[in-house]
Formats: C-alpha cells, sequence, structure tokens
C-alpha cells in the first residue's frame, strides 16, 4: 500500500500517514509557467495499491486538475489499484439540474475522476446520497458521525442538548447524531416569500432553556449557519454551537461567523484551514485523520469499512 498526497490538503496525508506509520510516496505535483499541472512520482508503483488524497476545495479547479493528472500518472506507471480519497468532494452541490439548460456537474466530476484512472473513490459525508450512483466504480462514502458525537460527549454535557437541523434536507444527518448522543432533535423551516425579501426562519421544536447544536456538511458564505443562530437565540436559546463537516468558508464567511452568536464552529479537516480561522476566537478543527486511516487500511485489507460506524 502507498500512499500519495497532491498539494489541497498535505497536512491530512501527512497525519494519515503517520496514524497508519507508513511514509508518503514521493512525488512532485507542480506547474509549468502557463500553470498546466504536471505530475512525476518518484517510486515504483507496479503492482501497487494506491491512494491519492486529494480534497477538490478552493481553488477548486486546479486541485481537481491535479487530482485526474496524478490518476492518469499513477495508471500509466501501472498501479494495481488506484484509490481516490477526496474528503471534500467539490461539485456537489450541483447534483440535479436545478432550472433549465444547467448543467449535473457532480456527475461531470463523477465522469472524469474514473475515466482519469481511479478504480475506486473514498470521500466523507457527501452534499446528498444520490451522487454515489454518478460513479460507475466503487464509492465508499464515510460518516463524520462519530467524530462530532465524541467531541460534544466531551464539550457537552447534560440532558438540556438540543440538536439542529439548519433546513428540512439536513434532517436524515442531524437525526444520526441526534440518536448517537440521546438528544432531542429540531428543524429549521427556511422559507422566502419573494426574490429581494429577507428568509423567516420557523422552527420545528421548543428550543427555550436549551443548548443547541447546529449540524451541516457545508458551510460556505455561512450566512445560513449565522441566521439560524440568531433565529435560535431569538427563540430562547440558552447557547448555539455547530459542527459541520466542511469549512468551504468563502468570503467573509469567517468575519461572519465570529460576529454572530455562535459559541463555537467546529469542523473537521477535510479542508485545510486558513490562517483566518486559525486565528478566530470561535472557531477551531477537528482531526479526521483516524477515521479516514482506518478506512484506508481496511478497504486494503479487503475489510468492512461500513462496519466503523455501527
Amino acid at each position: 500500500m502507498k500512499i500519495l498526497a497532491c498539494n489541497s490538503n498535505r497536512p491530512l496525508a501527512e497525519a494519515i500517514s503517520s496514524y497508519l506509520n507508513l511514509a508518503l510516496t514521493s512525488a512532485s505535483v507542480r506547474r509549468f509557467s502557463d500553470m498546466e499541472v504536471f505530475v512525476e512520482v518518484h517510486e515504483n508503483v507496479r503492482g501497487e495499491d494506491v491512494f491519492v488524497v486529494q480534497s477538490t476545495s478552493f481553488p477548486a479547479n486546479d486541485n481537481l486538475m491535479e487530482l485526474l493528472v496524478t490518476l492518469d500518472a499513477l495508471r500509466r506507471g501501472s498501479a494495481r489499484r488506484i484509490t481516490a480519497v477526496v474528503p471534500y468532494f467539490g461539485y456537489a452541490r450541483q447534483d440535479r439540474k436545478s432550472g433549465p439548460r444547467t448543467p449535473i456537474s457532480a456527475k461531470l466530476v463523477a465522469n472524469l475522476i474514473t475515466s482519469a484512472g481511479a478504480d475506486r473513490v473514498v470521500t466523507l459525508d457527501l452534499h446528498s446520497g444520490q451522487i454515489q450512483g454518478f460513479f460507475d466504480i466503487p464509492l465508499d462514502n464515510l460518516y463524520a458521525a462519530p467524530v462530532f458525537t465524541n467531541d460534544i460527549t466531551h464539550h457537552f454535557q447534560g440532558d438540556d442538548l438540543m440538536i439542529v437541523s439548519p433546513d428540512v434536507g439536513g434532517v436524515v444527518r442531524a437525526r444520526a447524531i441526534a440518536r448517537r448522543l440521546d438528544a432531542d432533535l429540531a428543524i429549521i423551516d427556511k422559507r422566502r416569500e419573494r426574490a429581494g425579501v429577507s428568509e423567516v426562519m420557523n422552527i420545528i421544536g421548543d428550543v427555550r432553556g436549551r443548548r443547541c447544536i447546529l449540524i451541516d456538511d457545508i458551510v460556505d458564505s455561512a450566512g445560513t449557519l449565522c441566521n439560524a443562530a440568531e433565529a435560535l437565540i431569538k427563540a430562547g436559546a440558552t447557547s448555539v454551537s455547530a459542527y459541520v463537516t466542511h469549512g468551504v468558508l468563502s468570503g467573509g464567511a469567517v468575519a461572519r461567523v465570529t460576529n454572530s452568536p455562535l459559541e463555537a464552529l467546529v469542523t473537521t479537516d477535510s479542508i485545510q484551514a486558513t490562517e483566518a480561522v486559525q486565528q478566530a476566537h470561535n472557531m477551531r478543527q477537528i482531526s479526521i485523520a483516524p477515521l479516514m486511516a482506518e478506512s484506508i487500511q481496511r478497504i486494503s485489507e479487503e475489510r468492512s469499512v461500513s462496519s466503523l460506524f455501527d
């Protein structure tokens, strides 16, 4: 088994290799002067089981191209099996036609990864379950729920916890964590009557006197998350925190979170934290390296991955 890291999240790849007590494969992933991606693997990979760790986060197109070129290099180097480990799968939000003449980019990216030479894909908390069906190769969709549950148990004690889904689409994800914690569940129903009119947030469930924890898979601009926190505080919640798998945090998201009622925004390190995130007083990351490493080990040894979440 060999682990190869591209450039999007090298600290995570190093943590995974350290957990497995396995040195990263020597390789160069660099640019020509016109920014074309060039990959050169400096070790023999013929007949090897190779795992490529690369999140397709910002800059999404550059990181996706790095992944594709690396997969092609390994295929032409006669690797026995190539697994693309993509902790954050970009373009996942474009998983259906949202209107006339719009793309299904998640399907396109799935085709690109398959055509480039991947035999298998490992990812974390896909934005929607149907993306698994976009791939014609095996895909293991891991869940951050056990990692979040352990962290919540460590930092929150008492029976006044309330798990909250910030929208109706995330209820299944929030319910899974609520079940693990034996906590109650609330849902926020967002409605916008017409364009240009601010969203109305209706809370399904009684949050008065409760410590609320918002659960989501992606935080991008953080607008919805911060608005949800304000709505919960107005409804009588004593505190609001949030656990989100992928901290995209684009634009002014970090400033928005630091100025919001959120006591803490906890994300995984599926996307490498920027300096602004590291310095924010109410933001922190927890590592998914042990989860990813254990999954990689099980895949290499042809053992069950799903039993990790039993």
